[in-house]
């Protein structure tokens, strides 16, 4: 039972890290993503108005962030030092950071952007005004192919995903509110899994439990990103369930399509293709797979059957520390690898060991839509099914 990722993996990352920066003329590598400081130290937070920059060079890592950070990352075993400021517009976060390199004689970096991303109202300098800066993307590609140790956790997370989809299920009828059976679900989910993992469990959110189950009902399924709709399920009702878990960052994806009572003859219909399509898709996976080759195949069997004007979006994407990652199976991702504004070269349109797609063609009419979604890993061999909710038409009907 895998629940957190052993230092090991961020010592390896570190030196893959410094492996690529010995490669260059910059004396640093920086990063003011969240997601990518996480990654290469375990460091979390969230990203608002107050910058977090990273730098790592050949011998020491160390971060600036502001003061109400201090505290949570000054224990961190893989930085060396921490620099703050007191806040944002109060401090003066790209001066501290520029500070911290030239402590360390830093003239150039190579660095995920020229300066802090402008969330929450943060407008600031770039970092080329203090040192030479050129972009990279380098944690983006790390995080494309899951270590063992990464695949470890999806799998783990699957595991708690089906659990509160369960409850889903359970506590779905005719008359009960969205909203609150995904609260309930949700709640019951995590209780089970903090209980069970005990001080095993990363700590990970904030006010909420690890397990996250809902869906969302009737004609707001027409929508792929629909919203919950404030009335009660009834008879007949089409519900497209998601459900995931929170284990030390990592998320597994588990959708359903499923019925409130019997299913329509159009339900039905549009259900066992949208089946069929991720069933074609889940078969296509595999390492050396070009990527927008399952996409293809997805498109083919809509119009095959009449229905692509009812297809919104592709057919899936990685996943992990992030909810959507790429790759992302489309059928333009072999022109983006090959494109002038991306590093990514033609080996990079092929599926690898260690790739974890969401797997999620949908069909969409003016009345519903229909979408499953699993988590599959590519394994040396083929291919992995992480998520292991029943898909069949029978075993998502709610009676």
């Amino acid at each position: 039972m895998a629940t957190k990722l052993p230092p090991s993996e961020f010592s390896t990352r570190l030196d893959a890290i410094r492996g690529r920066l010995a490669d260059t003329d910059a004396d640093a590598a920086v990063w003011f993503d969240a997601t990518s400081i996480e990654y290469l130290t375990g460091f979390h937070h969230i990203q608002t108005e107050r910058p977090v920059v990273l730098a790592v060079t050949d011998g020491r890592v160390e971060i600036t962030v502001p003061r109400l950070e201090v505290e949570r990352v000054q224990e961190n075993p893989r930085i060396d030092a921490v620099h703050h400021y007191f806040d944002y517009p109060g401090g003066d976060p790209i001066r501290t950071a520029a500070a911290m390199l030239d402590e360390r004689g830093v003239d150039a970096v190579v660095a995920d952007a020229d300066g802090a991303p402008g969330v929450m109202g943060y407008e600031g300098p770039a970092l080329s005004e203090f040192v030479e800066v050129e972009t990279q993307a380098w944690v983006t590609r790390m995080r494309w192919e899951k270590t063992d140790a990464e695949v470890d956790l999806i799998r783990e997370s699957a595991k708690w995903a089906n659990l509160g989809h369960r409850y889903l299920a359970d506590y779905t009828e005719a008359g009960a509110h969205p909203a609150t059976v995904s609260q309930r679900a949700s709640t019951e989910a995590s209780r089970a899994m903090l209980d069970t993992l005990g001080d095993r469990y990363s700590v990970r959110v904030r006010g909420s439990g690890p397990v996250n189950a809902g869906y969302i009902s009737g004609e707001e399924t027409a929508l792929p990103h629909g919203h919950t709709p404030n009335e009660r399920l009834s008879e007949g009702d089409v519900i497209v369930t998601g459900a995931t878990a929170n284990v030390d960052g990592y998320h597994s994806e588990l959708e359903r399509t499923m019925f409130v009572g019997d299913p329509s003859p159009d339900d039905a219909h549009y259900f066992e293709v949208m089946l069929e399509a991720q069933t074609i898709a889940i078969d296509a996976l595999g390492p050396g797979v070009e990527i927008a080759y399952v996409d293809e195949q997805v498109n083919d069997y809509f119009e095959e059957q009449g229905v692509a004007d009812l297809a919104q979006h592709h057919v899936g994407h990685n996943i992990g520390l992030g909810g959507h990652e790429p790759p992302y199976i489309d059928t333009g991702w072999a022109d983006h690898c090959g494109s002038d504004h991306t590093e990514m070269t033609e080996a990079d349109a092929t599926m690898a060991p260690g790739h974890v797609y969401t797997i999620e063609p949908g069909l969409y009419t003016e009345e519903a839509g229909y979408r499953h979604s699993d988590t599959v890993a590519v394994t040396d061999t083929g291919t992995e099914m992480l998520t292991f909710y029943p898909r069949d038409l029978e075993s998502n009907v709610i009676r």
